[in-house]
């Protein structure tokens, strides 16, 4: 994937981005961009270029969107060495304090950014030419550009929306406003609108890491669940499950394995690879690697703690520790093999082999076997640790039928709420719900069945919020109403005229 993007992403003159200051950026480039869409080639380049840097945000070790949507739920810990290893995550993990200056968040929504400014450059460009892949072009980019600002508007609110790329490098083109998250709510149900049009079936894609008209499908009921709109998101999310060409994987102990990228399962998915061979010199936490570094981020402690043996895991940096209120939550539904391949808890680590000593910062009991280090999920060349191959599925199947399971429960349909949500328990090795469980406690029944099927994957803590169930389930933990959002970054109302402090997301 990076032989591609480094080839295409020269000839960009501008980027949205916060990173520097206008008076220092020079326009590069050896590719005249009025000319560059004129090819198919090309313009396949330039789409390829938005995985990357999708990429990219997902791996940058410690800015890294799926990082930052995972800690504050109530299934992870941030972990690590100590309670100031990595503080801008611990930030976010305790709720307390967050600064309007933290890195890793101003590198997400910078990433972000960065990325709806390409796919802005790709929908201008290929809609002004004549291309025969014109049609497909501009869906692929606006999928794109909505999963940003979906992205975006889940975690800051309203944002400045961003259709068209500045034509000058100067302060006041840059400027834009925030504008209210049901306005952005309305540009990506349109750009999904054309998604869903424009891109082929599943078993149509160009390449197996490419978005097909189903993930767009999903994304959009996705988008309408999430603004109360059940109904309208029902015909979308049945389209999906209804298609042959996705389903569920049947061990549900290869769902985030290797053995399963890429898979009937995964709608949307960024793939790693084994063979580049980094050590720790080439290997570069800050950069864009084509290995999976949080999977090293994410493996029970070294430094003594953790002795893995028999258990077929190997010691990482311990990022990402499990709660036990996730082990307890396995525990009371008996569910024991999602929960393996899950989390382990200390007596299950002791009964393969293993053992602990001493207590690791954050550790509540357990370990996470979910995107863990495992020897058969990296390669010999290089170090294993900066080499691991192991996709995150950042969109699976198995959420569609709970977010089905939703809709079909808000909208009094509960005999259809049951079928979607036994799919994921007969897959999990659990028993049926009660024919006879409807209302308000079906729906407690998807909450928790969620809650299980999704540990670690970066939806608990946005579920919450939008159930309005975050104070009962984190109020303990030091959670308050302000942190249904992340701060505005310091950096974007600096640089960008048209925000000031007024702008910044309540009690930041």
């Amino acid at each position: 994937m990076k032989k591609i993007i480094y080839s295409v992403a020269v000839i960009f003159l501008i980027t949205v981005s916060c990173s520097s200051d206008f008076t220092e950026v020079k326009p590069v480039g050896v590719l005249e961009s009025t000319t560059f869409f004129n090819s198919e080639s090309n313009t396949e380049e330039a789409l390829i270029g938005l995985y990357d840097l999708v990429q990219f945000n997902n791996d940058q070790a410690w800015n890294s969107a799926f990082f930052i949507k995972v800690l504050p739920g109530d299934e992870a810990n941030a972990g690590g060495g100590t309670a100031t290893d990595q503080k801008q995550l611990q930030e976010i993990d305790d709720y307390a304090n967050i600064s309007i200056s933290n890195p890793s968040l101003e590198g997400v929504w910078n990433k972000e950014y960065k990325t709806i400014a390409l796919a802005n450059t790709i929908i201008e460009k290929v809609e002004a030419g004549t291309l025969s892949n014109k049609a497909f072009a501009i869906a692929e980019a606006k999928f794109m550009r909505a999963w940003c600002y979906f992205e975006l508007t889940t975690m800051w609110g309203d944002v400045p929306l961003r259709l068209e790329n500045p034509t000058t490098i100067s302060a006041e083109a840059f400027a834009k406003a925030k504008s209210p998250r049901a306005e952005i709510y309305a540009q990506i149900e349109a750009d999904l609108a054309v998604a869903i049009a424009g891109l082929p079936d599943k078993t149509a894609v160009k390449n197996n890491f490419r978005v097909s008209k189903g993930a767009a499908q999903a994304l959009l009921g996705k988008v309408l669940v999430f603004q109360g709109k059940t109904l309208a998101a029902i015909p979308y999310l049945k389209a999906v499950i209804d298609n042959p060409a996705h389903g569920l994987e049947s061990d549900v102990s290869k769902v985030w394995l290797k053995d399963s990228e890429f898979g009937k399962e995964s709608l949307f998915e960024v793939g790693f690879i084994t063979t580049k061979g980094y050590n720790f010199t080439t290997a570069n936490l800050a950069g864009r690697e084509e290995s999976n570094i949080f999977i090293q981020l994410m493996g029970p402690r070294g430094d003594g703690y953790f002795n893995l043996t028999g258990t077929g895991l190997r010691n990482g940096w311990g990022f990402n520790l499990p709660t036990a209120k996730i082990l307890s939550a396995f525990d009371a539904a008996g569910d024991v093999s999602r929960k393996a391949a899950t989390v382990m808890s200390e007596a299950e680590l002791v009964s393969f082999g293993g053992s602990k000593a001493g207590t690791p910062w954050d550790y509540e009991g357990g370990i996470r076997t979910k995107y863990a280090p495992r020897a058969s999920e990296t390669s010999a060349g290089g170090v294993v640790e900066a080499n691991y191959g192991t996709n995150l599925r950042l969109f699976r199947f198995a959420e569609v039928l709970l977010l089905a399971a939703e809709a079909y429960n808000k909208e009094g349909q509960d005999a259809n709420a049951r079928i979607e949500l036994n799919k994921i328990r007969q897959r999990a090795g659990l028993a049926d719900v009660s024919s006879t469980l409807t209302g308000a406690n079906l729906f407690n029944a998807i909450v928790n069945e969620k809650f299980l099927e999704l540990a670690f994957e970066g939806q608990r803590f946005w579920d919450l919020v939008r159930w309005g169930r975050a104070n009962a389930e984190l109020s303990s933990k030091g959670y308050t109403a302000k942190n249904d959002l992340y701060p505005i970054p310091a950096s974007e109302i600096a640089k960008n005229k048209a925000l000031t402090s007024a702008d910044q997301n309540p009690g930041y």
